[in-house]
């Protein structure tokens, strides 16, 4: 990451880019922008971004199509949807598919630069490396490397995660065999920021399930406590 952040809009609407770029660039952020996927794909295979927003509904491939894109790519900068309040289901989809958040149109550009920033300091946060001994946490088939920043396989490859699944994993971790709520999640994971939605914690551990446990469906790891919240059940 260098010392300005880079950003990219992707949206099929010019009018829609130029707002954003405009705003983002007064506040010292490079911008580039896409009309669509084609575009998109060029930008990325060129640049390192930090954030990349993406217009949910556009011709050809659409946003979620593009995020879930990024994400095989093993693209782990910060990702934004921007959706019509109408489309709630796309919210849900988006975060699904490895978004880290959404804003929904029409937004003001303060909102949406509100937004940018708080993903910028997790992502930075992210990836910056400390000169520390590594502090791990063994579960299962994986390690979590809180001073690297990392989830590793057993055989010590990096396991692709987002900003905030890495928050996330990172407070089950040091909050070991304690049922904690959505609430406390959205707290230790510093997640303040968040829309007050919460099936987004749901749908985070989901993802975080299907990439930790041997069964996502009977969880061994991140356990589902009913009517109270989840727990990390840490190794004995």
């Amino acid at each position: 990451m260098g010392d300005v952040s880079q950003i990219l809009v992707v949206d099929d609407d010019s009018d829609v880019r130029w707002m954003i770029k405009k705003y983002l660039e007064k506040n010292n952020m490079r911008v580039d922008t896409a009309d669509g996927g084609e575009q998109m794909r060029k930008l990325y295979a060129e640049n390192n971004y930090d954030v990349i927003i993406l217009d949910v509904t556009m011709p050809g491939e659409d946003g979620l199509s593009l995020a879930r894109f990024l994400r095989s790519e093993n693209y782990s900068g910060g990702i934004i949807m921007c959706t019509a309040a109408s489309e709630v289901v796309d919210c849900v989809v988006g975060l699904e598919v490895g978004a880290d958040d959404y804003v929904t149109k029409p937004f003001e550009p303060r909102e949406l630069f509100a937004r940018v920033k708080s993903l910028l300091r997790r992502v930075n946060a992210n990836a910056t490396l400390t000169e520390t001994a590594p502090n791990k946490v063994i579960f299962g088939e994986f390690s979590l490397d809180l001073e690297a920043q990392q989830l590793l396989s057993k055989d010590g490859q990096e396991v692709a995660i987002t900003s905030m699944e890495f928050d996330l994993l990172k407070a089950f971790a040091e909050n070991p065999n304690k049922v904690l709520n959505r609430d406390q999640l959205l707290n230790l994971a510093h997640d303040k920021d968040w829309d007050p939605y919460d099936r987004s914690i749901d749908i985070r551990i989901t993802r975080l399930r299907k990439k930790i446990e041997a069964d996502p469906s009977k969880p061994q790891i991140i356990k589902t406590v009913r009517g109270a919240g989840y727990k990390f059940v840490a190794p004995t």
